[in-house]
This record gives structure tokens, sequence and C-alpha cells, in this order.
């Protein structure tokens, strides 16, 4: 009996068409390219300013950008699934905001106020995603009317005032064992763990792979047997949940809860998220590839810091890299589409 594999190959050779290459390879090739932009910004801001290049900076940037994380992999499960969640910021704030009111205020425990805080994001994310599923409204403008609500919540949780919690949560900004990685904070290794963590579920997990057949097509997913509903609530849960550990995060750094924290960092977090290949028509999409937006952004804001950069460059030259991003994701796109 003739073997049909050859036969296929050749009548797609005779066809004109080319295997597709394997996923590994791809995936290989996107980090390589990614780890090739970082380095060469590093390379650029180091030899713009002698105070880059050190241990200092790089410790610094890695303990501000565990709230921008965890918040970024939230976000990359709400793209992949084709939805946007412009929420995050505020959620952030109020989950910040309730866990200090709790602990200064109402003289809760530490651990209540933090688990009241994560269950206050989770809440969030719930309502948005239920609202956006339930009436199959724009995930774009629920989460808009969500930003304003909740931002307003916040607002009123702390009478409009900073709250003060000093070091009761400060473990999370703490050096990690003690500080054997150089300053490293426990936050940044929950935050790398997360991104380990999601990545695993992403990609082999029956719930990570329904979540890039919903963003893939959904309808197909609907014929296959799988109701698509519930898992985007839960994507749009889960994000709530992981800004209100942001929000714990951005207390322990700055020991204060403050109203107006996070006003506009959800256009960073999705900034981070698309940087690293995540479409933004849904279907494709990696939180390692997330962790790298991530590390893009914040070695950016920090070179331009450092470099002397006013405060409308450096809003110029952010918005320049994300059209640049999104310009790049399309052209991606149409390659891919044009290769099958």
């Amino acid at each position: 009996m003739n073997d049909p594999a050859p036969a296929s190959a050749s009548a797609s050779a005779r066809a004109g068409t080319r295997a597709p290459a394997p996923l590994w390879r791809s995936q290989l090739a996107t980090y390589l390219g990614l780890g090739a932009v970082l380095a060469g910004m590093v390379a650029l801001f180091s030899s713009l300013s002698e105070y880059f290049w050190s241990a200092e900076t790089f410790i610094t940037i890695a303990n501000e950008i565990p709230a921008l994380a965890v918040m970024a992999v939230g976000m990359s499960f709400v793209l992949i699934i084709a939805g946007i969640d412009l929420s995050v910021g505020s959620v952030m704030a109020l989950a910040a905001a309730i866990s200090a009111a709790a602990i200064v205020q109402w003289g809760w425990t530490v651990p209540a106020a933090a688990a009241l805080a994560l269950a206050t994001g989770l809440v969030c994310g719930t309502i948005t995603g239920t609202i956006a599923v339930a009436w199959r409204l724009p995930s774009f403008i629920v989460s808009l009317g969500m930003l304003e609500a909740v931002r307003g919540s916040a607002y009123l949780v702390t009478d409009s005032r900073t709250q003060y919690v000093g070091d009761a949560i400060s473990w999370l900004s703490a050096p990690f064992l003690g500080g054997i990685f150089g300053g490293i904070s426990v936050a940044f290794m929950l935050a790398l763990l997360l991104v380990i963590v999601a990545q695993l579920v992403l990609s082999h997990t029956v719930f990570g792979r329904c979540v890039v057949g919903i963003g893939t097509n959904e309808e197909a997913m609907r014929l296959a047997g799988v109701d698509p509903r519930p898992i985007r609530i839960a994507v749009f849960a889960v994000t709530g949940l992981l800004a209100g550990l942001a929000g714990l995060m951005q207390s322990a750094r700055l020991e204060a809860a403050d109203p107006n924290a996070g006003a506009g960092i959800e256009l960073q977090v999705i900034a981070a998220v698309v940087i690293g290949g995540t479409s933004l028509m849904g279907g494709r999409g990696s939180v390692v590839n997330t962790a790298f937006g991530v590390l893009i952004i914040a070695v950016l804001e920090a070179g331009l810091a450092q470099v002397g950069a006013s405060e409308p460059s450096k809003r110029i030259i952010t918005g320049g890299v994300i059209v640049a991003a999104v310009i790049i994701d399309t052209l991606r796109q149409r390659m891919d589409a044009a290769n099958r």
C-alpha cells in the first residue's frame, strides 16, 4: 500500500502551497525578537545615561512592575477572547482603597483586608463580564462605564483623600527571602509565578484552549458544544481579581492607598499586551510575550526618565511605540493570512 503522506506533500508542492512552520519555531522567533528589542533599548539608554546600566536601576524597575505585570496577565486573556477591559486601573484603586479603609478605619486584620480587596476585584470583573455577555454589549463600552463607576466608588471609600497604611502590608514590597536576590521584592516573585502559571493554563489546559478558540471563532465553539458565555465571564472575573491583587501590591510599595492611583494605567496594560504580540482581534496571544511587553514599557519609561525627557515627550514616544506595535500586529495578521 502506498503511503499517502508523500502524495499529500507532493500535491501541496504542485499546488504551490507551503507547509506552516512548526509552532515552537514561531514562538522562538517571537521570543528572540522581543528579547532583541529589549536588549536594544537597554543598550541605547545605557549609552545615553551613565547611570542606567546598574544593578540599582534594574532592581528598581523590577520592583515597580508587579502591579502592571499582574494586570497585563489578566488583560492577555481578555484580548485573546477579542474583548477589552478599560476598568482595571479603577478596580486597582478601589481594591487598594477598600483594603486601606478596612485596616485603618474598620480595624480589620491584614489577611481579612487583603481578602476583601481581592473579592472587590473579583466582583467588579464579574459584573463587567456578566453585563457584556448577558446583554451582548461591547466590552469596551461596559468597561468604560465601570471605569467611571468604580473610580467614583474609590473616592467615596476614601473620602477623596489618601489613606496611609504604613507598613501593614509592607511584606509584599520587602526583599524576597531577606534580599538574597539583591533586593528583588516578594511582589515581583509573585508576579513572575503568576506569569508562569497563566502561560501553563493558556497552553496546556482545556480552559486555555477554549479561550483561544472563542477568540478565533466563537460560533465554531458553539457548534462544537462549548458555551462561550461562562468562559467569557470567568476571564473578566479573573482579570478583576488580578487588578485587586495589583491594588495590594501598589499599596504595599507606596504604603498608602490613593483614590487617583492607576488613572490611565489601563492604557499601559493594553500597550504591554499588544507589544507582546497578542492580537487585538483575538485568537492569539502569549503570557510570556506579555511579560516581555511589560519589561519593554518599564525600560522605556525608566530610560526616558534618566535621560531627562519631559513628560509630554514621554507620552509622545510611548504613544508612538503603541501605534507601531499595532501596525506590526496588523502586518503579521496579513502575512499569516497570505501564507494559509
